[in-house]
C-alpha cells in the first residue's frame, strides 16, 4: 500500500509490521522513522542488509528459536536493495505477529520488484522520501537559527542549504555541527564555516576507513549507521581510502624488513600522530603487502563503478567496505 510522507502520522507498526522508505532524502526517513517509534515501547535493532544476507538462514533461525528475539521487536534493516526481498519473503511466510520490520532503501525504480511487493499489498506500506526542495530546507534553516541566536549571513545560509542536496538529514547534521560550534562563544563567519564542515566530514570518512582496515566490524557498522554519507561523498571516501592504503602499503613492507613494529611506527614519515598509532599497528598486522595491493586493485575498480553508477554508489561502496571487515 502507497503512503504519501506527508501521511507517516497515519501509520501505525502495529498493525502494518512491515514497512519499506525508499528515496533519497535520508534525513525525513529518519524523522519519519522516529515519530512512528516515539511512543513505542519495543526493542530496537538495525542492520545493514549484508549483515543478514551473509547468513540470512541462521538469522531467520534466530527469530523463529527467539534467541535473539525474546519479545516483541523492530528491526530496522538499512541501505537495502532488491535483494532483501528474498528475505522478507521468508518472513511473511512464518506469518510472525510480533516482529516489525522497517526497511530503509535508496531509489527504487518503477519496476522494482521489491517495490512493488509492497505497493501491491494492502498489509505492507510504501512510502516514498524525495528530496526537499530549497524552500523547505530554508525554512528549516531559518527556524533553527532564530531559536539558536546565531548570526550567520544569507550567503552562508544558501551554502549549506546547496551542499545537503535535498536531504534534510545531511542539514541537520550540519546545523549541529553549527550549534556545538556556537556553544562555545565562538563567532561563525564563512571562513569558519567551511573548515567546520569540511574537518568533521573528514574526520568521520577517516574513522570509517580506519576502523575497515583494522577489520572493527561494530565500529565500521556504527560509523556508517550514525552518518547520512551520500552519494556525493563516496568519491571522496575512495579516494580517502586509496591514500591511507598506500600509506598502510610502505609501512607493511618495512615491517617485513625489520620485523619491529615499534621501529616501524617510529620511523614513518609523515610521522604517526600519537593517537593513530594504536589502530596503525592493527593494520599493518591485519594487512600483507601482497593483500593490500589487491585492495587497491579491487578498490579502484570500486570507483569505476561508483562513477558509471552514480545512483547505487553508496551502495557499491558499503557493501565493499563491509566486507574488508569479514575477510580474513
Amino acid at each position: 500500500m502507497i503512503v504519501k510522507s506527508s501521511d507517516i502520522q497515519k501509520i501505525d507498526i502495529k498493525k502494518n509490521n512491515l514497512l519499506l522508505f525508499y528515496g533519497k532524502n535520508e534525513g525525513l526517513k529518519n524523522q519519519s522513522i522516529e515519530h512512528i517509534l516515539k511512543n513505542i515501547k519495543i526493542e530496537i535493532s538495525s542492520f545493514e542488509e549484508k549483515e543478514i544476507l551473509l547468513d540470512m538462514e541462521i538469522f531467520v533461525e534466530n527469530i523463529l528459536s527467539r534467541s535473539l528475539f525474546e519479545k516483541e521487536k523492530v528491526i530496522i534493516i538499512k541501505r537495502a536493495t532488491e535483494k532483501i526481498l528474498k528475505f522478507i519473503e521468508v518472513i511473511v511466510s512464518k506469518n510472525l505477529q510480533d516482529i516489525f520490520i522497517i526497511i530503509q532503501c535508496d531509489m527504487l525504480e518503477k519496476k522494482s520488484k521489491l517495490r512493488s511487493y509492497f505497493e501491491k499489498d494492502k498489509k505492507y506500506i510504501c512510502v516514498a522520501f524525495y528530496p526537499d526542495n530549497e524552500q523547505t530546507l530554508s525554512k528549516i534553516s531559518y527556524t533553527f537559527f532564530k531559536n539558536e541566536n546565531i548570526a550567520i549571513s544569507q550567503a552562508n545560509i544558501n551554502s549549506i542549504i546547496n551542499k545537503c542536496n535535498g536531504d534534510r538529514g545531511r542539514l541537520l547534521n550540519e546545523l549541529n555541527k553549527i550549534k556545538l560550534f556556537s556553544l562555545n562563544g565562538k563567532k561563525l563567519n564563512t571562513k569558519s564555516l567551511a573548515q567546520l564542515v569540511s574537518l568533521t566530514e573528514d574526520h568521520n570518512i577517516s574513522d570509517l576507513i580506519d576502523n575497515c582496515l583494522a577489520k572493527n566490524q561494530k565500529k565500521t557498522l556504527d560509523i556508517l549507521n550514525e552518518n547520512n554519507f551520500s552519494n556525493e561523498d563516496c568519491i571522496l571516501i575512495t579516494r580517502v581510502f586509496l591514500n591511507k592504503l598506500k600509506r598502510i602499503l610502505k609501512l607493511s613492507i618495512e615491517f617485513e624488513k625489520n620485523n619491529n613494529i615499534n621501529l616501524t611506527i617510529s620511523s614513518a614519515k609523515p610521522p604517526i600522530f600519537w593517537k593513530d598509532k594504536e589502530v596503525t599497528k592493527q593494520q599493518i598486522y591485519k594487512w600483507k603487502p601482497k593483500k593490500i595491493k589487491n585492495l587497491i586493485y579491487e578498490l579502484n575498480k570500486i570507483e569505476l563503478n561508483i562513477k558509471k553508477n552514480l545512483n547505487n554508489s553508496l551502495n557499491l561502496l558499503t557493501d565493499f567496505i563491509l566486507e574488508q571487515t569479514y575477510i580474513n
